[in-house]
């Protein structure tokens, strides 16, 4: 991490759940995680400390319109929010998984199309979310 770098936040949000990730402006990944929609206020105020992002991107569909007025209302230094379009990102956040968490063993015989993922996705959502800012707008 070097002075000038510049972080970003992706948030896909969700109803009742939401994926965070931060990337910085060349892509690297710092954080990712999926959060219950209770604690999600909090954990951007934490993240917010910790890496100073100078940017929001957020999912455009599911609950974007309360979030941004919620987030705008309880974060005071929450910096610009920019919406993105989240069409298709679950699946793309499917195949992204296996890429990021190639199956094991016998795992790996079994079609792509057929695994069944472990976790919620939505972080990885939010990553992809970041990389679909960066693609349209740098």
């Amino acid at each position: 991490m070097t002075v000038n770098e510049s972080f970003i936040i992706g948030f896909d949000p969700g109803r009742d759940k939401c994926g965070l990730a931060v990337m910085d402006t060349n892509g690297h990944l710092y954080y990712h995680q999926v959060h219950i929609t209770f604690s999600i206020i909090s954990v951007i105020q934490e993240l917010l400390d910790q890496f100073k992002f100078t940017l929001m991107v957020m999912g455009n569909q599911t609950t974007s319109q309360y979030w941004q007025q919620r987030l705008r209302t309880e974060l005071s230094q929450l910096p610009p929010i920019v919406l993105v379009d989240e069409q298709f990102t679950t699946l793309a956040a499917r195949d992204r998984y296996w890429q990021m968490y190639p199956p094991k063993h016998w795992g790996r015989l079994i079609p792509a199309g057929l695994r069944l993922i472990p976790r919620p996705i939505d972080d990885i959502a939010a990553i992809i979310i970041i990389e679909r800012y960066l693609a349209d707008y740098q």
